[in-house]
C-alpha cells in the first residue's frame, strides 16, 4: 500500500489512494483535479524515500470533492471587573478531497 506526506497550507497530511480528508482551503471547484508536488516522504512497505525537504519528481493527484466552511466557533473576551466582553464568531473555509493516486 502506497503512503506519502505531502505539506499544505502550511500544514503536514499522512495521505493513502482512495481517502478522504479536509485540508485548508485551496483554489478550485468541486470535480477539479489537484496535483500536490510538496512531497516530503513517499513509499511502500520497504521502499521509503525521505525528501530533503521534498521528494524530486513526486508527486500526489487528487479530486476536488467539496468546498465548505466548518461549523461556528465562538470567541468570547472577558475581563472581570471591568464589564468589558465581546463576542465574536468564526468559521474556518475548508476543502476536502479525495486522493487519486501516489506517484514516486
Amino acid at each position: 500500500m502506497a503512503i506519502a506526506i505531502i505539506e499544505t497550507g502550511g500544514k503536514q497530511y499522512k495521505v493513502f489512494p482512495k481517502t478522504r480528508l479536509r485540508i485548508e482551503k485551496i483554489e478550485g471547484q468541486e470535480g477539479d483535479a489537484v496535483v500536490f508536488d510538496k512531497v516530503l516522504l513517499v513509499g511502500e512497505r520497504d521502499a521509503v524515500v525521505i525528501g530533503t525537504p521534498y521528494v524530486s519528481g513526486a508527486t500526489v493527484a487528487a479530486k476536488i470533492v467539496r468546498v465548505g466552511r466548518d461549523d461556528k466557533k465562538i470567541v468570547f473576551r472577558y475581563h472581570s471587573k471591568t464589564r468589558y466582553r465581546k463576542k465574536k464568531g468564526h468559521r474556518q473555509p475548508f476543502t476536502e478531497i479525495e486522493v487519486l493516486e501516489i506517484k514516486n
